[in-house]
């Protein structure tokens, strides 16, 4: 009998974090109102904001207040792995067209199907993360479109007088699809500690992306892992991204020229190494070669690591409190964490940069689910998301009017609206929001149109190596972290890169089997072979890498002695 008790002591013990990952509903707390289920990988700030933002507006438009349960299992990562899941479940209890087992792959859908009592993940909104994964959900069809042949209630995408509120892109960033929304929007950039980078002799604070392979920086950078957040993957997307940026500027090609050749290329099907006759093939070998150099930017930047957490919101934090000298942030956590470590007076003690040129602007959407079971409900909070009341929750101060009642959330809003314009109609409304606004959207460091009209991002050079770089990424800096640091101390030992160029070739090497990774190979062969099998193969690969390359540092020195 004592032992039957100390097993269901510890299936209790066990199980109680499952229990808590369902969060108290959230609304005006009374019973009989309307319930909303939203899956989100938000923190406490946003829900709560959100939820009684929402409730408040349906109670003022429709009679009634909403609770919110929301579904907090971890960031994007997790959340596609259980709605995947759930899905192909459903779908097999339903009896419809299946995968022969879960979760799906990128090419299965589930039976095309939108009613709660047939294919139903019983959630009804997946409400943030970045674009990669809800094109995904779209893709595999596990989201719908909110609205039917007529399309989105007037005022929402565009005015009256069809000016566009909210575009379908920028610059080559997608912003909505067909199943989804994006409601706010993002940069990435660097956040540093001043006094820390004086202690480390550093004068001229970070303001490229190259600046953080400086070897100063070593064992002093705080970074977040791709693999378990969309928005750090895409910040690492946006360090390759500019990286073949630069290797086909300095091939001589023009913005012009590479907008006309992406063009062809992209009429000439769907492998990114497509090349038709009328495109160069130095053009290609150019995209090939900035790939590779970003996807070493990034190596050395793993190496000036001090970790990497599962948190992205940690960083900031980390680098107020002195505990790292700067890290990789997305724009809202660097600019909150910035006001909240202020001393007295308003002295700065950290700061936040989104490198000049080096990051694009993207969107978090909101996607409806298939077979949501408060459907209609769902479609309004979208609505009320992407209206005027939705978004002046991203960027209003705290007790303003019509803003949040407890936490600045220092977001980018969506809507046109909200940022100068030489449209005077635009201007206006601006005008009217600018008295509230926490952030300066005014300026061009904050400006989400500026910031998105400086960067041109091509999604042919890294879209599809999105999935492929998170565990590239991984495998490379992470599960061979040790032995890269040891490595990149080594050579920073005996003289830095320049006086190691044998222990260099061997730290930069990629992975040859079955083939070498190149930029054609990443999304040709090794996209289609199993994951796990891939990562355990790279890890080795890089672990061996890296000690050969400590080893030939640590030869050449005592080679020189002799």
């Amino acid at each position: 009998m004592k032992q039957v008790l100390i097993l269901l002591a510890a299936a209790l013990i066990v199980a109680l974090p499952f229990f808590f990952r369902r969060e108290p509903v959230s609304g005006n707390g009374r019973e009989g109102c309307p319930e909303l289920v939203i899956i989100t990988p938000h923190n406490e700030a946003f829900r709560q904001e959100f939820a009684e933002g929402f409730s408040e507006w349906h109670r003022k438009k429709f009679g009634c207040p909403v609770r919110i349960d929301w579904r907090v299992i971890g960031g994007t990562t997790e959340i596609m792995r259980y709605l995947t899941s759930e899905y192909a479940a459903s779908a097999k209890h339903y009896g419809g067209a299946q995968p022969g087992s879960a979760p799906l792959s990128e090419n299965q859908r589930i039976e095309p199907v939108d009613d709660s009592a047939k294919v139903t993940c019983r959630i009804d909104l997946f409400f943030g993360g970045g674009v990669y994964d809800h094109a995904k959900a779209e893709k595999l069809g596990l989201t719908v479109p909110a609205w039917g042949a007529g399309g989105a209630p007037a005022g929402l995408f565009e005015d009256a007088a069809g000016r566009e509120l909210i575009p379908r892109e920028l610059n080559g960033e997608v912003w909505r699809g067909n199943a989804f929304y994006g409601c706010v929007l993002s940069a990435f950039g660097i956040c540093y500690n001043p006094d820390r980078l004086t202690d480390l002799g550093i004068t001229r604070p970070p303001a490229a992306w190259d600046d953080l392979a400086d070897p100063r920086y070593f064992g002093h950078l705080g970074l977040a892992d791709p693999t378990k957040s969309g928005s750090v993957a895409k910040a690492f997307e946006m360090i390759i991204q500019t990286q073949c940026a630069k290797a086909v500027a300095a091939a001589g090609y023009t913005r012009d020229q590479i907008r006309l050749y992406e063009t062809r290329l992209g009429t000439s099907g769907k492998d990114p190494g497509g090349r038709p006759p009328d495109v160069p093939q130095a053009y290609q070998d150019a995209i090939s070669r900035g790939w590779l150099e970003g996807v070493n930017l990034v190596r050395r930047i793993g190496a000036n690591a001090r970790y990497f957490t599962d948190a992205s919101g940690k960083v900031p934090v980390d680098v107020g409190m002195g505990a790292a000298a700067a890290g990789i942030a997305i724009d809202f956590f660097g600019r909150l964490q910035a006001e909240l470590s202020a001393l007295p007076g308003g002295r700065p003690v950290m700061a936040y940069v989104t490198p000049v040129g080096g990051s694009s602007v993207t969107a978090d959407p909101v996607s409806l689910l298939r077979g949501a079971p408060h459907r209609e409900l769902a479609v309004r909070f979208i609505e009320y998301l992407l209206g005027k009341e939705g978004q002046q929750l991203w960027d209003y101060r705290v007790g303003t009017p019509g803003g949040p009642r407890r936490f600045a959330l220092r977001r980018l809003p969506i809507r046109r609206d909200f940022y100068p314009s030489d449209d005077p109609v635009l201007q206006a409304a601006f005008e009217a929001h600018r008295p509230y606004l926490a952030d300066p959207l005014w300026q061009p460091d904050t400006d989400a149109y500026r910031l998105g009209s400086a960067f041109r991002y091509e999604p042919r050079w890294t879209a599809a190596h999105f999935g492929i770089q998170r565990d590239l990424i991984r495998a490379m800096c992470m599960d061979s972290g040790d032995e890269l640091k040891r490595a990149w101390q080594a050579v920073l030992k005996h003289g830095g890169p320049g006086h190691n160029p044998a222990a260099m070739r061997l730290l930069e090497a990629m992975p040859d089997r079955p083939c070498p990774l190149t930029w054609d190979s990443a999304v040709g062969t090794y996209a289609k072979m199993p994951r796990l099998e891939i990562l355990r193969e790279w890890t080795a690969f890089f672990r061996r890498q890296y000690r050969a390359a400590e080893t030939a540092a640590n030869q050449a020195i005592r080679e020189e002695r002799k």
